[in-house]
């Protein structure tokens, strides 16, 4: 028997900042026995709820299942055990594969090092069987296998959700430097929004708010256009569980009224983008998306602002972000009496400049930007 096989434990890599919020995710999808630590959440889970955790997590990038966990002091040591795996128990000559492996304060000290020690393992473990090898794809592989190593203790997994859960497949347009969808489902999570305001995002860019804020209300699968996940490849692979999860999650499916959700942005590109991404999504249509400058929408009835205004680190440029911002605050104070705002903000320098007073900052990074979700109450 592998690893999780003997004690149905897995592992879900998430953003620190969402870890939290990550548990409670988890806990809700029935995971039991759950501990976080400096890498992420370790977690007990059924067949029934791993497939389900993969297929409805909107916060997690990858969950993994241990196979193999032993002391590792060096290179041949990781060759050999990983030599020992039956790895046409996972996959066979017709498939891809890749590794990917992170290492510290250890005696292999290159993650690059290891993962290459294990693939030239898997490789010669094939060729000495068939004489012949699995082709290396380390863009989109049929089966990603990953290698964790820290203080001397080595995991070899298999990545069940087959590729980074952040890649919903609805975004097929983009404009500059989009928000991350599980961040973004972290935002709206953080929001607490349930349905019973409207939702507005006045500065929408590529729509990955309102895409997540419609799936999470319309309670859409974070993952149901992946045409494949990982867990598939596994020895005890049941499809008949996972033919029943997939059908009880889209039971739940429930409509989105009409104008409960809202984007708008003074960019025609921004404005299509939203639209394209939308399309791609249950009920997507639904959403009230134009082309409009905030300075123009009129005065709003109370509602949920949540925006991710431009910050212009990446481009080293912040010609007149200062006025933006100072103008975004002066249209919340004039026209969203009775709201609440969320603005996520990648530089937390421009948080003076909305001029009002938050009342509540979280940390979120967003790849290397140490960014703040602001919230504001509009009296």
């Amino acid at each position: 028997m592998y690893q999780y096989q003997q004690d149905h434990t897995y592992f879900g890599q998430i953003a620190g900042d969402l870890m939290e919020s990550g548990v409670q995710e988890l806990q809700e999808l029935g995971a039991s026995d759950i501990q976080t630590d400096h890498r992420g959440v370790a977690f007990h889970a059924e067949s029934d709820a791993l497939y389900r955790i993969n297929y409805q997590s909107r916060l997690f990038t990858r969950i993994l299942a241990p196979i193999k966990r032993f002391k590792c002091h060096d290179k041949d040591h990781l060759y050999r055990i990983a030599s020992e795996i039956e790895w046409r128990n996972f996959f066979s000559l017709d498939h891809t594969f890749a590794v990917f492996a992170n290492v510290n304060h250890s005696h292999i000290l290159n993650s690059q090092y290891a993962s290459l020690c294990v693939k030239d393992a898997i490789a010669d473990w094939f060729r000495k069987r068939f004489e012949k090898r699995p082709d290396v794809d380390k863009f989109a592989p049929d089966i990603w296998v990953n290698v964790h190593i820290e203080n001397n203790i080595a995991t070899i997994s298999i990545d069940t959700s087959g590729g980074s859960l952040h890649r919903r497949g609805y975004r097929k347009e983009t404009v500059e430097t989009p928000m991350q969808e599980t961040l973004a489902a972290g935002i709206i999570r953080l929001t607490g929004w349930d349905g019973e305001k409207p939702l507005l995002d006045p500065l929408c860019g590529s729509g990955t708010l309102v895409c997540e804020a419609l799936m999470r209300y319309c309670r859409v699968p974070a993952n149901m256009l992946r045409s494949r996940f990982g867990f598939e490849f596994l020895p005890d692979f049941d499809k008949r569980i996972w033919t029943a999860v997939k059908s009880n999650a889209e039971r739940c499916l429930r409509n989105l009224p009409q104008g409960l959700i809202s984007a708008s942005d003074s960019s025609p590109s921004a404005v299509k983008s939203t639209r394209i991404n939308l399309s791609h999504l249950p009920f997507g249509k639904q959403v009230q998306c134009q082309k409009k400058d905030f300075h123009d929408i009129p005065a709003l009835e109370p509602s949920v602002i949540v925006c991710n205004p431009p910050y212009g680190i990446r481009k080293g440029d912040q010609t007149g972000l200062d006025v933006l911002y100072s103008e975004l605050g002066d249209w919340l104070k004039q026209n969203c009496q009775g709201s609440d705002a969320y603005i996520y903000m990648g530089d937390r320098e421009l948080i003076k400049h909305i001029g009002l007073k938050p009342s509540l900052k979280i940390p979120l990074k967003n790849g290397g930007l140490d960014g703040r979700l602001v919230k504001y109450q509009m009296y």
